[in-house]
C-alpha cells in the first residue's frame, strides 16, 4: 500500500557533489530522479556497495536529467537488484549514457583483474560493482522522450524536460506533481557556452531541487580561448607535453573544438592533438547526429574532430607515450579518478617540462583535487608517484553555472518556490549560497542530510 503523503526522499548528491538521487513519493507513483553513483574519498564511494533505505521494486519510474556518471551510474545495480520499470531521458542523453555505462562497467572489470593480479587490493578478490552484461541488460529498459513536450506518467503527475545547457541531451525536470510544479535542476549549465544553448528560463515552481557545486564562488571572466591558447604556448615553450584531463562527454568536445579554433586563428602552430578516449571519440560521434542540441552548423560540428588523433586501442596509448614531438593529449577521466588520463599521470607526472591542465570542478577526495591543492605525489595502481608537472586549473571552461549565473535564473520565478533544496555541492558552497538565495530571493532554504526525507504536500 503506498503512503498516502507526497515526500521526497534524498538518497545521494547531499552535502556532496555526487551520487545524485532524488526519491519522490506519491499516492499514484513513485519516482526516482537520477541514479548518480558516488564518487570520490573512499567513504562514498563505498555507499555504492550499500543497500539503498527503500525496496528498489518499490520504484515505478526513473527519470535522467543528463549522461554524467554521478547522475547515471548506478542504473546497472538499481536493475541488478530489481528494478523493473523504464529509465526516461532526452534522446542525446540515451545514447550517451549506453556508452558511459559500458564504458565504467569495463574499467571496473579492468581495475578489479589489475587489482587482483598485481595484489594491491584489500579484498578477496576485488569485484566490480557491475559487469558490462548488467549494462546490456539496464539498457532494454531505457526510453526516450522529447524536450518542451509533457509526458504523463499517472492522472496526476506530469513532467516535461527543458534543456538547461550543462551538456549535450542535459535537461530540467520540470513537473506537475497533484497541482503543485517541482523543478529538478540537475546539473546548470552556462549562460555563454561555446556549444550549448543557455538554461531555459522557467518562471514557476512551488518546490525546488537545486544544484549548487559553485554555490561559493564566481566563475573568471577570462576568455576560454585565451586561457587555453596561454597553457598551450607556455608548454610548447617549455618543450613539454600539455595533458588534459576531461569528462568524455561535453568537456572533450568542447576542448576539441576551442583549439582547432585556436588553430584556425593561427594563435598555436599546428601541434599534434590526441583523444585518447574511446567513449570521447563516440560522445563525439554522438554529437554530430544531434545537432538540434548544440549551436554549431554542421561544419563547425564535423571540425569539432577533424584534426584531432583518435586513440582507441590501450596498446596505442604507449605510442603516443614514445612520440618524442610535444603535443596535446586530452584523456579521461576529468578529475583523475580513472581511466587513460591515469597512465599519462604516471609518465608524464614526474618530469618538470609537462602541463596537467584542469579545466573542470574537482571533487573532494579525487586526484585532481590532490594535485589542485599542491601535492606532489598521488597514489597510482597501488605506488606512489612524484608529480613534478606543472599543474594548471582554469574555471572559464566550466560546464556549471556559477553562483551570480544560478541565482540570476532563479530570479525568473514570478513567485518565489515554498522551499528550494539545495543538492550536489559541498557544505561550505551550500552554506554560502544557502545565505545568498535567503538575501536576494526570500526563499526558505533547505540543506537536506542523507536519506532524509520531506513532506511536500
Amino acid at each position: 500500500m503506498k503512503n498516502q503523503k507526497i515526500s521526497i526522499q534524498f538518497l545521494g548528491a547531499t552535502q556532496t557533489v555526487t551520487g545524485s538521487k532524488h526519491l519522490l513519493k506519491t499516492p499514484e507513483l513513485t519516482v526516482l530522479i537520477d541514479c548518480g553513483l558516488f564518487q570520490g574519498i573512499k567513504s562514498l564511494r563505498l555507499k555504492n556497495r550499500e543497500d539503498l533505505p527503500i525496496n528498489v521494486k518499490e520504484i515505478d519510474i526513473v527519470i535522467i536529467t543528463h549522461a554524467h556518471l554521478d547522475h547515471c551510474g548506478y542504473i546497472p545495480v538499481l536493475v541488478k537488484n530489481g528494478f523493473k520499470g523504464q529509465f526516461l531521458m532526452t534522446p542525446p542523453t540515451r545514447d550517451l549514457v549506453e556508452i558511459i555505462l559500458r564504458d565504467s562497467a569495463k574499467i571496473q572489470e579492468e581495475d578489479a583483474k589489475r587489482a587482483n593480479d598485481e595484489g594491491f587490493t584489500k579484498h578477496e578478490p576485488a569485484k566490480p560493482l557491475y559487469i558490462e552484461e548488467d549494462v546490456e541488460k539496464a539498457i532494454k529498459q531505457f526510453e526516450t522522450r522529447y524536450d518542451a513536450a509533457w509526458i504523463h506518467l499517472s492522472e496526476n503527475i506530469s513532467f516535461q524536460f527543458l534543456k538547461n545547457g550543462h551538456i549535450l541531451g542535459s535537461a530540467f525536470i520540470d513537473m506537475k506533481c497533484y497541482g503543485k510544479k517541482i523543478v529538478f535542476s540537475g546539473d546548470i549549465g552556462r549562460q555563454n557556452s561555446d556549444l550549448l544553448a543557455p538554461p531555459t528560463i522557467i518562471e514557476d515552481a512551488d518546490y525546488l531541487i537545486m544544484e549548487s557545486t559553485y554555490g561559493d564562488r564566481l566563475h573568471s571572466n577570462h576568455s576560454p580561448l585565451d586561457d587555453l591558447e596561454h597553457a598551450i604556448i607556455a608548454t610548447l615553450e617549455k618543450g613539454g607535453n600539455l595533458v588534459i584531463p576531461s569528462f568524455a562527454v561535453g568537456r572533450a568536445q568542447e576542448i576539441m573544438y576551442l583549439i582547432n579554433q585556436l588553430k584556425e586563428q593561427k594563435r598555436i602552430p599546428p601541434v599534434p592533438v590526441y583523444l585518447d578516449s574511446p567513449m570521447g571519440a563516440d560522445a563525439t560521434d554522438i554529437f554530430l547526429n544531434h545537432p538540434n542540441w548544440h549551436k554549431l552548423n554542421s561544419k563547425e560540428a564535423y571540425l569539432v574532430s577533424r584534426h584531432v588523433t583518435i586513440i582507441r586501442d590501450f596498446h596505442d596509448t604507449f605510442k603516443v607515450l614514445k612520440t618524442e614531438r610535444t603535443k596535446i593529449i586530452i584523456a579521461a577521466s576529468g578529475m583523475l579518478t580513472g581511466g587513460r588520463v591515469l597512465t599519462y599521470l604516471k609518465e608524464y607526472g614526474p618530469l618538470h617540462d609537462n602541463t596537467f591542465l584542469l579545466v573542470g570542478y574537482q571533487g573532494e577526495g579525487t586526484r585532481g583535487r590532490a594535485l589542485q591543492e599542491g601535492l606532489k605525489e598521488v597514489k597510482l595502481y597501488g605506488k606512489y608517484v612524484d608529480i613534478h608537472a606543472e599543474i594548471v586549473s582554469i574555471e572559464s571552461m566550466s560546464g556549471h553555472a556559477d553562483q551570480k549565473e544560478m541565482l540570476d535564473w532563479m530570479k525568473n520565478f514570478r513567485k518565489i518556490p515554498s522551499k528550494i533544496f539545495l543538492v550536489h555541492g559541498e557544505p561550505q558552497a551550500q552554506d554560502i549560497f544557502r545565505v545568498k538565495i535567503q538575501d536576494e530571493i526570500g526563499a526558505e532554504v533547505i540543506i537536506p542530510e542523507m536519506n532524509q526525507e520531506f513532506e511536500l504536500i
